[in-house]
């Protein structure tokens, strides 16, 4: 099943939220949504229901999927949204993909957390997809998720959340002054939180004591491999979130991290360097494969 959205009322539908309610629920075979360039405004879920749905977008830059919720807006019921309610898209279906669109939250900086992607949806895919936020652009429910070629941009916390998730080859942007990149909350049973594999991690002109990231639970896993990482990255590299006890349960390290920000002499004692063993061990087949075998990395160039 092929469905066209067309913002000038070329296409099946004018809004991606139209597409998705009018997808079937329950899915055997993928539904693929072709989204042609246009700015979309609407607040959008995908809910659990709607399986095997397959975002493409016309162009990376054309295809904008926006709003502007934060935690402090107001909702319907009177009440400020909160950060898990503030998301711009909402992805909770199983075996969703999206390529070479845009999501966006536009509240702004100093706006507080507002988050651009909300996904718990397992088997998620995002490949060339740009998440644009600031605080908490990108939050990871407990599920499996996979991110290639994508690039992620926000400053304090943004990609946070409790997902076994692997990042190949995308590009993590600080937009300023004493950011961090990451906030896991891994369960204290799972085996993998993030997985940053031949990443880059860049900044805004300015940006300097940026902390690859702090552990928002007790149990955060976090480890950057084959990343070229420059000047804005902190020395130290990590952050106990003002709870040392923490410092002896998080699991954070690094492989053969290159540019100005790596500095692996300088690094927190707490943190560690994996073994050429241990980083071969962490490949999106075996981070992410489960039960089920899922090895989302298979059609990939980079595979």
């Amino acid at each position: 099943m092929r469905i066209v959205v067309a913002p000038n009322g070329e296409g099946d539908f004018p809004t991606v939220q139209a597409a998705v309610d009018a997808a079937p629920s329950g899915s055997r075979e993928p539904v693929v949504i072709d989204i042609k360039n246009g700015v979309y405004e609407e607040k959008l879920t995908v809910p659990k229901e709607k399986c095997r749905l397959h975002f493409i977008g016309e162009s990376r830059d054309g295809v904008v999927l926006t709003y502007s919720d934060r935690a402090k807006t107001i909702g319907t019921d009177g009440e400020p949204l909160g950060t898990f309610r503030s998301a711009s898209a909402f992805f909770h279906g199983d075996d969703f993909t999206a390529e070479r669109l845009t999501i966006r939250n536009g509240s702004g900086q100093g706006a507080g957390q507002a988050v651009a992607a909300f996904v718990t949806g397992d088997r998620a895919v995002f490949r060339e997809v740009t998440f644009l936020g600031f605080q908490d652009t990108l939050y990871t429910g407990e599920s499996r998720q996979y991110y290639e070629s994508c690039r992620i941009e926000g400053d304090v916390d943004f990609i946070f959340g409790p997902a076994s998730a692997v990042f190949s080859h995308c590009e993590i942007h600080c937009k300023r002054k004493g950011g961090y990149l990451t906030a896991a909350s891994t369960p204290e049973h799972q085996e993998h939180g993030y997985v940053f594999l031949d990443c880059k991690v860049t900044s805004d002109p300015g940006a300097s004591d940026v902390y690859l990231g702090r552990p928002w639970r007790p149990h955060a896993r976090v480890v950057w491999i084959r990343t070229e990482m420059d000047g804005s990255i902190k020395p130290e590299g990590w952050h106990n979130w003002n709870d040392p006890a923490r410092e002896r349960t998080s699991r954070y390290g690094e492989y053969a991290s290159r540019g100005d920000g790596a500095n692996p002499e300088a690094r927190v004692g707490w943190s560690g360097r994996l073994t050429e063993e241990e980083a071969r061990e962490c490949t999106a087949e075996k981070v992410l494969g489960g039960p089920d075998g899922w090895n989302p990395a298979a059609a990939s160039p980079h595979a």
